[in-house]
């Protein structure tokens, strides 16, 4: 009895133990980011989603990006892809919209309005957003609104007032567009059976081909009128197709309304939502996709006392894990760049904003989930050997040609130098020999983008060593990053033992010194004679226009993260380089121009951290003996540019790049140059952040006499062991461990 009566408590407070999940996604705000500029959505999604399924505020103009803006107060409906932070629109497809009756319009009045004439007034006090949940009081008819999903799917619950008029507007010609300059190349409606419908549509926007299909199915019958013509909209006509789906509703009887996307045709979405979404169970799926969400989040727990800075940690792991997009259907099928149907045994991806996400995303990744950021580098490799190039920035397996530089280079180098290697190598390397010669050949892209794709910048790349100002557009920004992607190449191509290329491409990596103007002690525009750009203003801005990408030769001069040592040589030697940095953080001076970047935010001094040039800036110190001050200047960055509220992101979010700064530096880490697997030591602000490695490793950074005072490191461990410079390598970090910090208020 004795072993009988202590066995039992044991065995219960493990039961107890094994049901204590940490609920991670409880700390997660998304209404974070969806003010100001963030271009952020709010609605419900599982990590990595093919699926977002989330209200649209608005459908026209820049902070129309994700279709969402905390400051409007009537909802359009509910679009079931969005981007995420993204500084360019697109998407918003499959709208639909609950509705009591038929609206008396359904079309907008002149192109720029924001609002559809069927829209509904709502109150924030009357939404909830959750991981994997939104929910609303549309208040033109008192309609409650939920919505949840599964990767591909998404289901929605109507509580209707009782009604025999109950109406969900299914709107195909809808659409999100930054410029308004959206087109339905291809419009398509089906009703098949009683209470199901699916369709098919492929536009033209910023994706120059994107294809969509839906399936659908309602709780219970619907009788239905479809709309299929065509209206004149500034001057030309244009298709329409919508689907008023009409109901009986009883009081106190939801109706159930579910949904998948394909990349593919219709049978692909209808697989997707049998498979994720086989019953009307709401509440089932919200709780299986909760927990999906808190394995996600897990992947690092932190300790902290402080609320608000757990709640912006977890935020920030949240917007993560919404990019890349997951591409595959259920049956392994996706859409190619060729765009033609494919197959494929593992995971593809779409939505790569790789000239923000190389820099701290894909890094991050690299340490909290190895595996997933090597399928992202699989798919850009399988990207390159269907369309002939690799992506700049991909969106719906089309090349947009958006941003600068070609930085798949950067993460698959990176990859494979921290010994992720499953994917095909030699047509990774191919890849990147051809993006940094502007090789088009073979590549299936629209004529239109082959500027885009082949700048003449990189023809006087290897003629001259550098870009003539006179010849091309955003000159020093554009061979500046072309040095550090061709230093990463060399890197590969040492790794893979093809000594020509290691050598010639180290030599590329070096061009960066082309640029540098002593006098000035900025990078600086040099035209086809080798002069350098007269008049020069290292304040001035003018936006896509000008030698340098959204920013300034202030913000521009320090990307060269691949060879510090080499820029402070040129700087002059390190008291020059710390007193130029300085300069730059604490100079009164403001940016000058008539067309200032609208990118350049978050500023201290001149430091732009609303934009991605400049998030390794602060660690340079690092470099030349001056610890402190990175410490010094994170802290500063950390509390300054992230806040719990709509505005409390200091740019667009940017596909996961702003948050995952955020999640590294907070933590007390950050890779300068990806590529080499080297993390600079900066500023934890938490008690203890344990990762969860692979193989059931573990790696915690503990932080002794933390606080908001002690922001500089006293002394640091590594294993028990004393570590004397502020880095640490990758390899340390996978072994599992624990790196101790000790703070304090000194210097």
């Amino acid at each position: 009895m004795k072993a009988l009566k202590f066995a039992i408590p044991a065995l219960l407070l493990l039961a107890s133990c094994a049901k204590q999940e940490v609920d991670y996604a409880k700390y997660v705000n998304p209404f974070v980011g969806t003010g100001g500029h963030g271009h952020v959505y709010p609605g419900a999604v599982a990590p990595y989603p093919m699926i977002q399924a989330s209200p649209d505020t608005r459908m026209y103009q820049w902070d129309a990006c994700a279709g969402y803006h905390y400051t409007d107060t009537t909802i359009n409906g509910f679009s079931h892809n969005h981007l995420s932070g993204t500084g360019c629109g697109d998407y918003g497809d499959i709208l639909i919209m609950p509705m009591i009756g038929t609206p008396d319009k359904l079309d907008k009045e002149g192109e720029k309005s924001q609002e559809m004439p069927f829209c509904s007034p709502f109150s924030h006090e009357n939404e909830v957003a959750e991981p994997g949940y939104y929910s609303v009081m549309l208040e033109k008819h008192s309609i409650l609104t939920e919505l949840t999903v599964t990767q591909r799917a998404a289901i929605y619950r109507f509580t209707f007032p009782e009604t025999d008029s109950a109406t969900i507007l299914l709107d195909m010609d809808y659409s999100l567009s930054v410029f308004g300059d959206q087109r339905n190349d291809v419009l398509d409606l089906q009703v098949v059976g009683d209470n199901a419908i699916c369709g098919s549509k492929q536009t033209k926007g910023w994706a120059w081909e994107q294809a969509i299909s839906f399936y659908a199915e309602a709780s219970q019958p619907f009788t239905y009128t479809i709309i299929n013509d065509t209206v004149q909209r500034e001057g030309v006509d244009k298709p329409r197709l919508k689907a008023l789906l009409n109901f009986k509703a009883e009081k106190n009887t939801p109706i159930y309304f579910k949904i998948a996307l394909s990349g593919v045709d219709t049978e692909g979405a209808k697989k997707n939502l049998m498979a994720e979404i086989p019953e009307f169970d709401f509440d089932a799926t919200r709780k299986a996709t909760r927990k999906e969400w808190n394995k996600v989040l897990g992947r690092v727990d932190v300790e902290t006392t402080n609320e608000t800075d757990k709640a912006i940690f977890y935020t920030a792991m949240y917007r993560t894990s919404l990019c890349p997009n997951m591409f595959t259907d259920v049956d392994g099928r996706y859409m190619g760049m060729d765009h033609t149907i494919r197959t494929s045994n593992r995971p593809m991806y779409t939505i790569f904003s790789l000239w923000d996400t190389f820099r701290a995303y894909h890094p991050m990744m690299t340490i909290i989930d190895p595996e997933r950021n090597t399928d992202f580098v699989n798919t850009l490799v399988e990207k390159y050997k269907e369309g002939g190039l690799l992506p700049m920035w991909e969106l719906a397996s089309n090349y947009t040609g958006c941003m600068i530089g070609y930085h798949a280079v950067s993460v698959i180098t990176d990859a494979y130098i921290k010994g992720y290697r499953d994917f095909d190598v030699e047509a990774a390397f191919e890849g990147c020999l051809k993006s940094s010669n502007g090789d088009t050949s073979n590549i299936i892209v629209p004529r239109a983008f082959i500027p885009y794709i082949q700048p003449v910048s990189k023809i006087y790349k290897d003629a001259l060593g550098y870009v003539p100002c006179d010849k091309e557009g955003e000159s020093v920004a554009k061979a500046l990053e072309y040095a550090y992607d061709d230093w990463c190449i060399s890197i590969l191509a040492d790794a893979l033992d093809k000594d020509t290329e290691t050598a010639e491409f180290a030599q590329k990596g070096k061009y960066y010194q082309n640029y540098f103007d002593a006098t000035t002690k900025m990078m600086r525009g040099k035209d086809s004679k080798g002069e350098w750009r007269t008049p020069f203003n290292p304040y001035a801005s003018k936006h896509r226009d000008d030698d340098y990408c959204e920013g300034i030769a202030w913000q521009w001069t320090w990307f060269v993260p691949h060879d510090v040592e080499g820029l402070v040589e040129l700087m002059g030697g390190k008291e020059a380089f710390v007193t130029q940095l300085d300069s730059l953080f604490f100079t009164s001076r403001s940016i000058e121009g008539e067309d200032v970047s609208a990118d350049i935010t978050g500023l201290i001094g001149l430091y732009a951290h609303g934009n991605e040039p400049s998030h390794h800036i602060a660690h340079l110190y690092n470099y030349v003996g001056e610890p402190h001050k990175t410490q010094a200047m994170l802290d500063s960055i950390i509390y300054s540019q992230y806040r719990l509220d709509p505005d409390g992101i200091a740019g667009n979010e940017d596909c996961g790049q702003m948050s995952a700064w955020y999640i590294l530096n907070s933590m007390g880490i950050y890779q300068v140059a990806p590529g080499n697997p080297v993390f600079s030591i900066g500023r934890p602000i938490f008690d203890q952040a344990t990762v969860k490695l692979p193989e059931g490793k573990t790696f915690a950074i503990k932080t002794l006499n933390n606080s908001r005072t002690n922001k500089y490191i006293k002394s640091m461990k590594l294993n028990g062991e004393e570590l004397v410079s502020p880095f640490i390598n990758y390899s340390d970090i996978m072994k599992g461990g624990e790196l101790e910090i000790e703070m304090t208020d000194k210097i």
